[in-house]
């Protein structure tokens, strides 16, 4: 028996603004937890290695987790599902903020880690849903939203640390302000039948939920999305957690003015993450995709390349804006993979287990090549492997292509329609629930 399930009007709009103040939430508390690093290390009496295992742990716990997503999806829809792991990524943080000695402070990250895994593959489930009810990209402007929440929070946690203001007090007031934003955003996003029970082509009722388990989604598609995400991520660690370094030490900059080189590449791509949605639409994905991946190629060589610090922060800087839009494409079109329903939810899951990895493993892959080959040979050898994923991933864009290529006319009607009528049948609009999964 096929549901009836309606959208209210306007609700769509209310779910993209939503959709995107989540990604913005969920940066806030995982970047606060990660910027206030020192602090923790100090307190705790932690040694590098310590924090680095601690890391290791979170990151493992995250990837753990996020395989749960898509049968989470499948019985409860990815909107119940993100208004219980972001108000719980919360108490996580307030966790991490009270625990006390090393094994305290190890457990409250794994829980960090687990529920900010189960957040992320949501919430990016959830954004890709949206986009195919409204016809239209929005990935861009989510991940943009998370970037700049992300430097926020950063200027944010230093003004707290040198007002000298304990940890357990920063995280409690972060993790109750963003609980209480969690509960006033989370009623604003779509119902949980838009991606709950679907299969065989029609939505089903409650009875009869799709069954999706851990073991599935892993296909030829999301594996080789995967690696192109994973090779992203590792440019990406590339130039959060090395370029400092490589202008201090490289090119002798001064701590102050390598430390630029992030400011510029995070601001870059802030900036191109904004305008990404808008670009893909008159674009399209595939071009949009090779473009911005050559305009970062000749960024990361400028970068490299270039005796000057300054020239090299340029460098960074456009390196941040042509890659900015890359991770974006690459998980919407893992989620449209999947099709409508817990099919997107498992594809994203499982295309994050890659991203995760690349996160997890860049940093120290590039630590260990440069003791051979030195930092600048390293950074080097980022720049074909760049231009690789540039020239030779072919996303699928059939989907997305598909609810934003329809004649304007047809538009227009419909959203005459909608002003007419109080409600719109989900089934009739652009990836509705009448697509099978897969």
């Amino acid at each position: 028996m096929v549901d009836t399930r309606f959208i209210p009007a306007g609700g769509l709009a209310h779910a993209r603004r939503a959709v995107v103040a989540v990604f913005f939430l969920n940066s806030l508390v995982l970047s606060t937890f990660i910027a206030r690093a020192p602090s923790l290390k100090a307190e705790h009496h932690l040694t590098d290695g310590a924090i680095g295992a601690v890391g290791l742990l979170f990151g493992l716990a995250a990837i753990a987790t996020m395989q749960f997503v898509g049968p989470l999806v499948a019985r409860v829809g990815s909107r119940t599902a993100l208004r219980i792991t972001l108000p719980a990524m919360c108490g996580a943080l307030a966790t991490v903020g009270l625990s006390k000695g090393v094994v305290g402070y190890a457990g409250a990250a794994v829980l960090l880690g687990a529920t900010h895994g189960m957040t992320d593959a949501a919430m990016n489930a959830h954004a890709v849903a949206v986009e195919r009810r409204l016809g239209c990209p929005i990935l861009n402007s989510c991940h943009a939203a998370w970037s700049a929440s992300a430097v926020g929070a950063s200027l944010l946690t230093a003004a707290t640390v040198a007002l000298g203001i304990p940890t357990d007090l920063h995280f409690g007031t972060i993790g109750a302000a963003v609980l209480g934003a969690s509960l006033l955003v989370g009623a604003q996003l779509l119902p949980s039948d838009a991606d709950r029970a679907i299969g065989q082509g029609v939505a089903h009722t409650d009875a009869t939920p799709v069954q999706t388990s851990w073991r599935t989604g892993w296909s030829r598609l999301v594996v080789l999305l995967g690696l192109t995400g994973m090779a992203l991520m590792i440019c990406e660690g590339a130039a959060l957690g090395w370029s400092a370094i490589f202008l201090h030490d490289g090119k002798g900059a001064s701590a102050a003015l390598a430390a630029l080189a992030v400011t510029g590449y995070t601001g870059g791509q802030t900036v191109g993450r904004i305008v990404g949605d808008r670009l893909e639409v008159r674009f399209g994905v595939r071009p949009l995709f090779r473009t911005g991946g050559l305009i970062g190629v000749g960024g990361l060589a400028l970068a490299v390349c270039s005796p000057s610090p300054l020239t090299s922060i340029v460098g960074f800087t456009i390196f941040g804006v042509g890659g900015s839009v890359l991770v974006p494409l690459t998980f919407g079109a893992a989620g449209h993979a999947g099709g409508d329903g817990p099919g997107a939810a498992t594809f994203v899951s499982r295309f994050a287990t890659f991203t995760y990895g690349g996160v997890l493993l860049g940093p120290a892959l590039i630590g260990w090549v440069s003791e051979s080959i030195g930092l600048t040979a390293t950074m080097a050898t980022l720049i074909p492997l760049l231009a690789v994923v540039a020239l030779l991933s072919r996303l699928p864009s059939s989907r997305r292509q598909s609810a934003t290529s329809r004649p304007t006319a047809q538009r227009s009607e419909r959203s005459r329609s909608d002003r007419v009528h109080a409600t719109v049948d989900v089934n009739d609009l652009p990836g509705g629930l009448g697509e099978p999964v897969g």
